[in-house]
C-alpha cells in the first residue's frame, strides 16, 4: 500500500474516533437532565385510540421522536426492527396531528406503537429536550439506559441483551 493511501486511512480513522467521542459526549451531556425516576406510567393511549398496557415481565423501550426530525427518520428502521422483538412505545412529539403522524408512518413503512404527544405532556414529564431520545427500562420499570441522538440497531439490541442478562 502506498504512503498516500496509508496517510488517508489514518486520517479517516482519526476522524472516526473524534466523531465517535464527540457524538457520545453530546449524548451524555443531553441525557444528564432526563427524568431518571422509575417509570410510574402503566398505560398509554396509542395513535389509533387503543390502550397499551405495560407488561411487567419484560424490559420497555420508550422512544421520543418527531416527524420533522431528520435523525429520527434515519433511526426509525432501527426502532421498527426492535419493536418486533421487544416492548417498544414511541412518542411522537410536536408532530402536527394524528393524521400527519399516520401518513408519516405509512410513507416510511413503520408500524410500531405510537403515542401522540401533541401538547408535549410526556416530553415535559421525561424532560426531553432533543430528538430522538431513547429510554430503556428493565422489567421493574427502572431506567437502565438513556440515549439522546441516533442509536444503531446493534446498540439497541446490545442494551436489551445486557438488561435481560443482568436484571
Amino acid at each position: 500500500m502506498n504512503q498516500k493511501i496509508k496517510k488517508f486511512l489514518k486520517e479517516i480513522i482519526k476522524f472516526a474516533i473524534v466523531a465517535f467521542i464527540a457524538i457520545n459526549a453530546f449524548s451524555y451531556y443531553n441525557s444528564l437532565d432526563l427524568n431518571k425516576q422509575n417509570l410510574h406510567i402503566n398505560q398509554f393511549k396509542l395513535l389509533d385510540d387503543s390502550k397499551y398496557s405495560i407488561k411487567g415481565d419484560k424490559p420497555l423501550v420508550i422512544h421520543f421522536w418527531a416527524t420533522w426530525c431528520p435523525i429520527c427518520k434515519l433511526e426509525a428502521p432501527n426502532i421498527q426492527k426492535l419493536s418486533k422483538d421487544y416492548n417498544v412505545i414511541t412518542i411522537a412529539t410536536q408532530s402536527k396531528n394524528k393524521k400527519h403522524i399516520q401518513e408519516y408512518l405509512n410513507e416510511h413503512n413503520l408500524n410500531f406503537n405510537v403515542v401522540e404527544d401533541k401538547s408535549g405532556k410526556y416530553a415535559k414529564e421525561f424532560n426531553i429536550k432533543a430528538f430522538p431520545t431513547t429510554l430503556i427500562y428493565d422489567k421493574n420499570k427502572v431506567l437502565k439506559f438513556s440515549e439522546v441522538g441516533y442509536t444503531s440497531t446493534f446498540g439497541l439490541y446490545l442494551r436489551m441483551w445486557y438488561i435481560k442478562l443482568f436484571s
